[in-house]
């Protein structure tokens, strides 16, 4: 086994990524392309050029092999992750013919796709499919994650009722093997002939694995621009308003999670140059004398569905710290939310909360959501879409099984203990800021669920 690589390669909205990791998951050589801008119009519609996908990849391949030299013969498996919903008509060759519908385009898209096929289009795919079969040269299957947004019940296994399945492609778990590379794309990209294509799953669910939350109970937060939360549980949960949905994991248990409009975006009007001392200032202020529900824009999705919901600041902060603090305070406050409401639908956390996006690099955030929620936080700095992939590719081929893959290639994470001074303080302002929302009639708990 410790000849044997794994390649990651990740297509997101601005760039393709691809990296290559050994068994222990060190990083061995690395790649990336800039895809151009997706171009977004009035009416919702959001479009890229699908040709343009696999270009990037060849030659990000291209270059990690040639970096490794005789060693990217090593290379045993890749699977591919991309951004969830977007998708393509295709010919029959499996190339794109028109754009690709991306996955904030608002149209319902592949109903729009069905009902308007460009000339000599014969089928509709996600963006791993045409990577895919560019590598093995053959029409490939996608995966029960990539296509749970274009409309695949997982938990039925069939594409549901209206769903134009005879212009989509069959449907496997991730981690299945799609194919085999061919000669021709082995002479493109430097990997070996032989070398397995294996299903992948979305970005999110990919950069969720990397973190190392693959296990049921298991659970973990990226905070970018958005709050993004999502977990592992052995049952299916079942949310009546639609907040929580469900990718499945590939060894048959369940991830469940929600993407909030709150996040990171809460603290785009101040300079990055600011933030370590805003941060210092914020933990030797202590908890905030005010509440703070910082949502950039109008409208909520997670925990709470709210399209009037806007922001609020109830008092008056003392100094610029304390305003800091408070915002701090305000997106933990909604994190700890959404947990709490996870676990009333069944889908309950244990141990240690994982963390990852660029709110995971202030050690000083970290401490302020330890405390609200009462409960460690483990930064896992380093996780990324493009590990996870590597991750789906080494499932089955260099390691038996995800966990294993997980505990062997995922970075070392940092805990971060809550400030046992400030739990009470904080958990009395969560209840107040809880009391708000529901106040203002945006929050709503929903029916018990199964526990």
């Amino acid at each position: 086994m410790n000849g044997e690589l794994v390649a990651g390669v990740d297509i997101a909205t601005a760039t393709v990524r691809v990296q290559v990791h050994d068994p222990a998951g060190a990083l061995l050589a690395q790649a990336s392309r800039s895809l151009p801008t997706p171009v977004r119009s009035p009416g919702g519609r959001s479009e890229q050029d699908a040709l343009s996908w696999w270009p990037a990849a060849r030659d990000c391949l291209a270059e990690c092999t040639d970096l490794l030299g005789a060693r990217s013969a090593g290379i045993t498996a890749l699977a591919i992750s991309a951004t969830s919903g977007t998708v393509v008509a295709v010919d029959a060759g499996g190339e794109p013919v028109g754009p690709a519908l991306m996955y904030d385009d608002r149209r319902a898209r592949v109903a729009w796709l069905a009902d308007n096929l460009p000339a000599g289009a014969e089928q509709i795919c996600h963006t791993p499919e045409v990577i895919a079969r560019r590598l093995v040269g053959h029409p490939v299957a996608t995966d029960t994650s990539h296509a749970l947004k274009s409309g695949y019940d997982a938990a039925a296994g069939e594409w549901a009722a209206g769903v134009p399945a005879a212009l989509l492609p069959q449907v496997v778990r991730p981690t299945a093997v799609l194919g085999h590379v061919g000669r021709e794309a082995a002479e493109l990209t430097g990997l070996p002939v032989g070398c397995e294509v294996r299903a992948g799953m979305t970005d999110g669910c990919a950069g969720q694995l990397a973190t190392g939350a693959v296990d049921a109970g298991q659970f973990v937060t990226v905070l970018g621009t958005t709050l993004v939360i999502k977990g592992v549980s052995e049952k299916l949960v079942h949310d009546p308003t639609g907040v929580v949905y469900s990718h499945l994991h590939p060894e048959g248990r369940w991830l469940p999670g929600g993407a909030a409009n709150i996040g990171g975006s809460a603290l785009s009007d101040v300079d990055p140059a600011e933030l370590p001392e805003l941060d210092s200032a914020a933990i030797a202020n202590g908890p905030a004398s005010v509440l703070n529900y910082p949502l950039r824009g109008r409208g909520e999705r997670f925990p709470f569905q709210a399209p009037e919901a806007e922001a609020f600041l109830l008092g008056t902060p003392r100094n610029r710290a304390e305003e800091h603090r408070s915002r701090l305070e305000g997106i933990a406050f909604c994190e700890r939310l959404a947990l709490e409401r996870l676990a009333t639908l069944g889908a309950v956390a244990e141990g240690p909360v994982r963390t990852a996006g660029g709110g995971a690099r202030s050690t000083a955030w970290c401490r302020v959501r330890a405390s609200v929620l009462d409960r460690p936080v483990l930064r896992v700095l380093g996780a990324g879409t493009a590990l996870g992939a590597a991750l789906l590719a080494a499932t089955g081929s260099i390691h038996p099984d995800l966990s294993a893959a997980a505990a062997a290639m995922g970075p070392a994470g940092e805990l971060v203990e809550p400030d046992r001074a400030e739990v009470a303080a904080l958990d009395s302002a969560y209840e107040r800021f809880a009391a708000e929302l529901r106040e203002r009639g945006w929050l709503q708990d929903p029916p018990a669920g199964p526990l």
